[in-house]
C-alpha cells in the first residue's frame, strides 16, 4: 500500500475507503437499528465491527439531492437543479465543483463508483444521444471507473453505461429516448396498450414504456440487447465492484469506491434465490439480497486480506416508502415492521423520517466498536475524508462539509452543532443539538399516493428530540424566542456562500 503522513509526521498505510450506498432503505429496516422482521446479519456484522450512529442525516428526503450532497459537500439549495431528475437529465454537477472522488485521485487513489447514479448526464448542449459516448459522466467527474444505470430502475432508459458508452449496444438496434406524456414511438410496448405482458402493475405514475413486463416512466424505443434483467441488477454490479476491489489490490493500489445499491427502490424485483425468503414480500426480499450484497464485498475484502485496510461506510440516500408507485404488496404484507423506526415519515418528508438515516462506519483497528449519538451528516464525508488523507480543501470546495473525521472513527463523542436538510419541496428544516425545526411553508400536508406525511404546514414547527422523538408535539408557541432564532439561523445559511 502507498503510504501517507500523518500531521504528527510518523507515517501509515494509506486506507481503501468504500461507502455502500443503498436506496429508500429506512431507520428501522435493519435488524441492527431493531428490525425484528427482517434480518440483515452481514449489515449487522459492519454494526458489530464498527460504530453505529444514531444522529445522522441525508441531506435531503430524495435521492438526487442527497447523492449532489455527498459527492460535493455542498447542501443541495446551492444548486437550483438538485431534484429528482428524468432519465434524460444533463449533469447537474457545476463545472468547477470537485467532487470527493477527484479529492481522492488528487492524492494517489483509484477511485470507481458501481450502481445507481442519478445525478445526470452530458453538458446539456444537445439531448443525450444514447448510441455514442456521452460527454459528460462520472469518469469527468472524478471517478476513473463507472458503471452504473443513469437515473433509478423504474425509469428509461433502462440499460447500463460503462463509462462513456452503454453497455451491450448493437448499432443495428438505437436506443431512442422520450419523457413526452404521450408515446412518440411506433410499435413498443406500453403499460396501457399491453396489459397482456404486465408481471407487476402500477399503483401510481409508472404506466409508460413497458420493460421487462414492467411499467416505467419515460419511453424507451431500441437497444434491445443493452437493456437489464432486473433480477441480474444487484449481482451485476457487485461483480463490477468485486473486480474494481481486486483489480487495485492485486496493484497495490489503495482505491475509493462509490457502491451504490439500487436496493429496495423500486421495482422490487429479487433474484430468484431471494425470492419468498422474508414474509414481506419483495420489498422484504430486496433487503435481503442487499444484505447478501454487502457480505459477499466483505468476504472479497477478507479474502484479499485488506479488510483491516478498509473504511467501510453503510448508509441511505433518504428515508424509506413503501408503495412507491407498484402494487407489489409492500403495504399488505408489511405488518408491524416499521421501516423508519420510531422516527415520524419517511421518503418526501420533513419529519425525522425522511432524513434521519442508518449509519455505520467500520474498520477494524481504526474505528472503535459502539454506538455514537454524534450529529453528522453525509455532507461531512469530504471534509473528514480530506482530514484523513492530508488532503488540503480551496475556500470553494465541500462548502457545507464539515471535518468529523474524530467523531466518524469514535474518538470524539461530539459532531456538529446544527445541520440542514430538507424535503421533496425543498422546506427547510434545521437540525440543532435536541430541537429540531421546520420552517413554515405552503404545500400540502400529506401525499395521497404515497401514504406519507410531508411536513408541510403554514405555521412552524418545534419538537424536543430527547423528550419527543416520535414528533408528535409541536412546542413552537411555548418556546417563541427558540423558534425565532431558529427560523433566522435558516435564512442567514441560506444566505452564506459556505458554512464550513
Amino acid at each position: 500500500m502507498r503510504k501517507m503522513k500523518k500531521e504528527d509526521g510518523e507515517m501509515s498505510d494509506q486506507r481503501n475507503v468504500i461507502i455502500i450506498y443503498a436506496d429508500d432503505l429506512g431507520f428501522g429496516d435493519l435488524s441492527c437499528y431493531g428490525s425484528c422482521r427482517v434480518e440483515t446479519p452481514n449489515v449487522d456484522r459492519l454494526c458489530r465491527e464498527g460504530l453505529k450512529f444514531y444522529d445522522a442525516y441525508s441531506a435531503s428526503a430524495v435521492c438526487t439531492p442527497s447523492r449532489y450532497s455527498m459527492l460535493t459537500g455542498r447542501y443541495p439549495f446551492r444548486n437550483d437543479r438538485a431534484h429528482i431528475l428524468p432519465g434524460d437529465a444533463q449533469c447537474i454537477i457545476e463545472p468547477g465543483t470537485k467532487t470527493m472522488a477527484e479529492m481522492f485521485r488528487e492524492v494517489g487513489y483509484r477511485t470507481g463508483i458501481v450502481g445507481k447514479w442519478h445525478l445526470g448526464l452530458s453538458d446539456g448542449s444537445a439531448p443525450i444521444d444514447w448510441n455514442r459516448e456521452i460527454n459528460i459522466t462520472p469518469v469527468d467527474l472524478g471517478f476513473e471507473e463507472s458503471f452504473i444505470f443513469p437515473a433509478t430502475a423504474d425509469r428509461v432508459p433502462c440499460v447500463y453505461v460503462d463509462g462513456r458508452k452503454v453497455a451491450n449496444l448493437e448499432e443495428s438496434d438505437p436506443i431512442s429516448v422520450s419523457y413526452t406524456q404521450e408515446c412518440p414511438f411506433e410499435d413498443i410496448p406500453t403499460y396501457h396498450k399491453n396489459p397482456e405482458m404486465l408481471r407487476m402493475h402500477s399503483s401510481h405514475g409508472h404506466d409508460f414504456s413497458l420493460i421487462n413486463g414492467i411499467g416505467r416512466i419515460g419511453y424507451m424505443k431500441g437497444g434491445q440487447k443493452a437493456i437489464w434483467k432486473d433480477e441480474d441488477l444487484a449481482e451485476t454490479f457487485l461483480n463490477r465492484a468485486l473486480s474494481f476491489v481486486e483489480e487495485n489490490t492485486k496493484q497495490e493500489q489503495p482505491f475509493f469506491l462509490y457502491y451504490a445499491l439500487h436496493q429496495p427502490h423500486v421495482p422490487r424485483v429479487p433474484s430468484e434465490r431471494f425470492r419468498g425468503v422474508t414474509k414481506l414480500g419483495p420489498r422484504g426480499d430486496v433487503i435481503a439480497e442487499m444484505d447478501w450484497c454487502v457480505g459477499e464485498l466483505l468476504k472479497k475484502l477478507e479474502e484479499l486480506g485488506i479488510r483491516e485496510k478498509t473504511l467501510l461506510v453503510f448508509s441511505s440516500d433518504n428515508g424509506p416508502v413503501l408503495d412507491d408507485g407498484y402494487q407489489d404488496q409492500a403495504r399488505e404484507l408489511n405488518g408491524t415492521h416499521c421501516p423508519a423506526g420510531p422516527l415520524r415519515g419517511g421518503k418526501y418528508s420533513r419529519f425525522e423520517g425522511g432524513t434521519r438515516i442508518p449509519f455505520l462506519v467500520s474498520c477494524p483497528g481504526l474505528v472503535r466498536r459502539g454506538v455514537s449519538d454524534a450529529l453528522i451528516g453525509q455532507v461531512d464525508l469530504y471534509a473528514s475524508f480530506a482530514h484523513m488523507l492530508g488532503a488540503e480543501l480551496s475556500e470553494t470546495d465541500a462548502a457545507d462539509s464539515r471535518n468529523l473525521f474524530h467523531a466518524l472513527i469514535g474518538e470524539e463523542p461530539e459532531g456538529r452543532e446544527e445541520i440542514l436538510t430538507e424535503d421533496m419541496a425543498c422546506r427547510k428544516v434545521l437540525r440543532k443539538g435536541s430541537w429540531v425545526y421546520l420552517s413554515p411553508g405552503e404545500g400540502s400536508p400529506y401525499m395521497e399516493h404515497v401514504n406519507m406525511e410531508t411536513g408541510a404546514s403554514k405555521d412552524p414547527q418545534l419538537y424536543q428530540l430527547d423528550y419527543d422523538i416520535g414528533q408528535q408535539r409541536n412546542v413552537a408557541w411555548e418556546h417563541p424566542e427558540m423558534t425565532a432564532a431558529m427560523e433566522s439561523r435558516i435564512q442567514e445559511i441560506l444566505k452564506s456562500k459556505r458554512t464550513r
